[in-house]
């Protein structure tokens, strides 16, 4: 069964343009990239829209839908009311091309100023080796589709052009989060990085960010809260700062996690058994020297999380009926920020104090 129902479309170009009305013929189980295409194949054949896989997958169709930045593809012609004009514009942060196409090259700019991947030196290529717990906090964050809807409503950028040169926006300080709980990123500069060049002080938490991603990434509260919490320990912590100035600039103490059982001390943390670190707090002198050069492989580390099938080896419908796009984020919605010393993977410099 099809109807007829009204649609705004902004046309134009970097020059300036407006909103021009059509009636679209609309069926059953369409979504709004779908009314584009018969758009093109009807009334507008000149109308340019970006797009590629249909499937929520490529982030190519991001628009603004009656205001909000969605994904056309995405976007179910059933969310709409019978009568209501659907609204469709271009994403009002980056500069328009033509219609509905923007130039989104800021993003890759800011892409290619980020410090790639750094492995260790002393492990070859092809000699890697990691576990499920060992990238579940940042598995997360490489669900990112770079549909950019973040960046577009980042009011940062949105709202001030003048901060662009200066701030990288949530999608790459996500990036930056990402390889900070790498562990096999060999670069210890990731929290500093951030700050002084990304722009990292600039963000509010407003949230904005992860309201708008398609894949559900929690960007604020997993990726860029516990980014600035750990640039506040390393840079306005009084004992970190006292610290770097008693040891050597720029270098952080040893703690008796990251530092080798010597004789016969006992380290306070083995001794509850439940502290995380690098060795896992077994203070074994070779899981140490691995820890310390990025490679995990003596930790003490909980089981992964089994798959959530039946006997037969098949979702159960409650998954199958999820009413996210995305599986919901390894760190659960329960979870408090900070984390308490004891339920982190990496060594913290004060998870062997009694307080």
């Amino acid at each position: 069964m099809s109807v007829k129902r009204q649609f705004r479309i902004w046309r134009g170009d970097e020059t300036g343009g407006d909103l021009q009305d059509y009636m679209v013929e609309v069926n059953e189980g369409e979504v709004v990239l779908d009314i584009i295409h018969r758009l093109q194949a009807t009334d507008a054949p000149d109308l340019a829209c970006r797009w590629n896989c249909k499937a929520g997958k490529c982030g190519s169709c991001s628009m603004e839908i009656n205001g909000k930045p969605r994904l056309g593809c995405m976007t179910r012609m059933s969310t709409f009311d019978d009568e209501e004009t659907v609204t469709v514009t271009p994403l009002r942060t980056f500069p328009v091309i033509r219609d509905l196409v923007t130039d989104v090259s800021f993003n890759y700019e800011k892409a290619r100023e980020t410090p790639a991947f750094a492995p260790p030196a002393d492990v070859a290529p092809g000699d890697y080796r990691m576990q499920q717990v060992d990238v579940e906090r940042s598995q997360e964050f490489r669900k990112c589709i770079e549909c950019f809807l973040c960046q577009n409503v980042c009011h940062v950028v949105r709202d001030h052009e003048e901060n662009k040169q200066a701030f990288s926006g949530p999608r790459y300080f996500i990036r930056a989060a990402e390889l900070d709980m790498h562990p096999l990123d060999a670069r210890t500069d990731r929290k500093e990085y951030a700050q002084a060049e990304q722009g990292l002080g600039f963000c509010n938490i407003t949230k904005c960010c992860t309201e708008v991603c398609p894949e559900h990434i929690k960007i604020t509260d997993n990726g860029i809260i516990p980014m600035k919490e750990r640039v506040v320990d390393r840079r306005y912590d009084p004992l970190v700062w006292l610290g770097s100035k008693i040891f050597r600039r720029g270098e952080t103490p040893q703690t008796s996690v990251t530092t080798a059982r010597q004789g016969s001390a006992t380290s306070p943390g083995a001794a509850r058994g439940g502290v995380h670190s690098h060795a896992g707090g077994s203070h074994d002198p070779r899981a140490e020297a691995q820890a310390q050069s990025g490679v995990n492989w003596h930790r003490e580390v909980p089981h992964p999380t089994a798959p959530a099938v039946d006997d037969r080896g098949k979702l159960p419908l409650t998954e199958l009926t999820f009413d996210r796009a995305a599986a919901p984020s390894p760190f659960g919605d329960d979870v408090t920020f900070p984390l308490p010393p004891e339920h982190l993977n990496f060594a913290h410099p004060d998870q062997d104090n009694k307080h």
